[in-house]
């Protein structure tokens, strides 16, 4: 290579351009001032000018919008006592993602919630992707605050509310239950759902990476608690009822028994208990026939306790009057190929006999002068063959055939309550009509929801039909058990034998329906008690009607409602008053003569 000296003195290489350092230099800079300013303006960009993309990236990494939990309505009686409230509790939920990175503290956590460890792990493995599973739902919070004391990360609690039936059992069928998520399952919990569901607020919260909440950011919704509902039962006399029947189950070896109260004038269920039962707090999937409301919807051939409404049929139809006599001799009376008889043969009987001895026959004979749609229709007025309208889910609406379907047996056999069938309601319900003057008002479990009356049956007839009935419970009536001293009580017996394979079994129902006082009508009751053991007694009179006695007085008694049989009332007064004298008496003391023969 060959090299040159400059006019300094310098030795350069010859044939090459001079190195440019300067030149060079300020072309770094100038890129790295470019970049500079690239960097400044897309930073500018995303923070100030065009953010919200990137903020909702980052957001959606640490904020969330969480439920506010709201309370349930309560549910009260007539008079304002709590039957269903809902009370805060808690649930402790994890995030397995967080919970799976430390697997040592499993068996701890396992141990604090009470389940097995393969268990807990299995679930969360399930659910190794999420971010949220429940361990524990709807617990005390003092037992919530023993599990997050230990500390475990990825274990945290929210607020629930959980719903609590005071009454138990008593009222179990009444007002149903809810689920794990407080929805209604059945009964008034299921029909008044949406009114009694609170609506969940929510909230905006950012959580840190192990889930807990740092900071509140807005108020997205304010909850909204449920509506309450004020029923039209009264507990008291729901508590009667159903100590009643659980006695006379007992009494009797029944399977079942069901009993509906109504206020005559309103309308309103004063009390529906049925037998067996189980407890709304602590709902199983065991024994689902337990939670059957019988009253509502189960079917039953309503026996003798239709021969009233056949007589109101006849007298309205003109066939009979109050005078008219039956012969009913000799026990028995032709129905086709078949026989329909009188447990005895009752001899001659006027229409309120016809009542008063519960004969068969003399409603055949009434119903043989009636036409097949006119009693058809007379039926359904009163509330046969179609649901009461009281609103409980799954009410039955009976049955009762089209009069140009029945055979040539069907209307004699239904004139004393087989070949139909109601519900416990419809049987209280019709009764109720009677009392309320032929008026007939649509059943209802909230109180003062009322619908319109409806004259189903001239008052004059419904008045009539009731004097009848009540010699049921007079000297020489088959339920003198349904007696109330001081009270003028119209009623009916029935027992009547279960249907089993095309035919009718050895089995049988007995029941009683009433009303009291008869002078002014306020309660009327249905009592049916399901297979009592035939060797305790089957008839009505012996196994319903006492526990329309004792319901009936003490609701009447609970009401303060004045006694309309002043005499009997009086009697009943001497009575109590000569007791309280004799177990308030001083005692004599007894000689020693007579201590010492005592003592021998």
């Amino acid at each position: 290579m060959k090299f040159r000296r400059d006019r300094s003195g310098t030795v350069r290489p010859r044939g090459r351009a001079q190195f440019n350092l300067r030149g060079r230099l300020k072309l770094v800079v100038g890129v790295l001032g470019a970049c500079g300013v690239v960097l400044v303006a897309r930073a500018v960009d995303l923070q100030l000018v065009d953010n919200a993309y990137y903020q909702q990236k980052a957001d959606s990494r640490f904020l969330r919008e969480i439920p506010i939990p709201t309370s349930r309505g309560m549910i009260t009686d007539r008079n304002g006592e709590p039957l269903a409230v809902s009370s805060p509790v808690d649930s402790v939920w994890g995030n397995p993602q967080e919970l799976l990175k430390t697997p040592d503290r499993l068996p701890e956590l396992a141990e604090a919630l009470g389940v097995p460890l393969d268990h807990l792990e299995r679930r969360l493995a399930q659910r190794a992707d999420k971010e949220f599973v429940y361990l524990k739902r709807r617990i005390n919070p003092s037992e919530a605050e023993l599990i997050l004391a230990r500390k475990i990360p990825g274990v945290f609690s929210q607020r629930e509310f959980r719903r609590f039936y005071p009454q138990g059992e008593a009222l179990a069928h009444v007002l149903g239950f809810t689920n794990i998520d407080d929805a209604g399952q059945e009964g008034v919990e299921l029909a008044f759902d949406e009114w009694l569901s609170g609506i969940p607020g929510a909230q905006k919260v950012i959580r840190d990476r192990r889930g807990r909440i740092v900071e509140n950011v807005d108020l997205v919704r304010a909850a909204q608690p449920g509506k309450d509902l004020t029923l039209s039962i009264d507990r008291r006399i729901q508590y009667l009822a159903h100590r009643e029947l659980r006695a006379t189950l007992q009494r009797t070896g029944a399977v079942a028994g069901s009993a509906v109260v109504l206020d005559i004038a309103t309308g309103e269920i004063l009390a529906m208990a049925n037998l067996p039962t189980f407890n709304p707090n602590a709902v199983t999937g065991e024994h689902r026939d337990a939670r059957r409301n019988r009253a509502v919807t189960d079917l039953i051939e309503p026996g003798s306790t239709i021969k009233p409404i056949t007589v109101a049929a006849g007298l309205e139809a003109g066939v009979i009057t109050v005078n008219t006599i039956f012969d009913t001799n000799p026990g028995w009376i032709a129905n086709g190929r078949y026989r329909t008889t009188d447990h005895r043969n009752l001899g001659v009987l006027d229409t309120t006999g016809v009542i008063t001895k519960s004969s068969n026959i003399g409603t055949s004979m009434i119903v043989q002068k009636l036409d097949n749609q006119y009693f058809h229709d007379f039926l359904a007025r009163l509330g046969y063959g179609k649901s009461t309208g009281s609103g409980f889910p799954g009410e039955a609406s009976g049955l009762l055939q089209p009069a140009d379907g029945w055979s040539g047996t069907t209307k004699q056999t239904m004139s004393y309550g087989y070949g139909l069938s109601a519900t416990p309601l419809q049987i209280a319900h019709s009764y109720a009509t009677l009392a309320n003057h032929g008026r007939a008002m649509q059943p209802t479990l909230v109180k003062g929801q009322h619908a319109e009356p409806r004259q189903v049956l001239s008052a004059g007839i419904a008045d009539t039909v009731l004097r009848m009935m009540q010699t049921v419970t007079e000297p020489g009536g088959t339920a003198i058990q349904a007696a109330i001293p001081g009270y003028h009580v119209a009623g009916k017996t029935g027992t009547a034998r279960k249907a089993s394979g095309g035919g009718y079994s050895r089995r049988y129902v007995s029941f009683f329906a009433g009303v009291v006082p008869v002078e002014n009508p306020r309660f009327a009751m249905a009592v049916v008690i399901d297979d009592p053991d035939p060797t305790k007694g089957i008839y009505g009179g012996p196994v319903s009607a006492p526990v329309f006695q004792t319901v009936m007085d003490g609701a009447l008694r609970l009401m303060d409602v004045p006694p309309d049989d002043i005499e009997t009332w009086l009697a009943e007064q001497a009575k109590q008053q000569a007791k309280e004298r004799a177990r308030n008496a001083p005692r004599v003391a007894a000689t020693p003569a007579v201590a010492s023969g005592a003592g021998q």
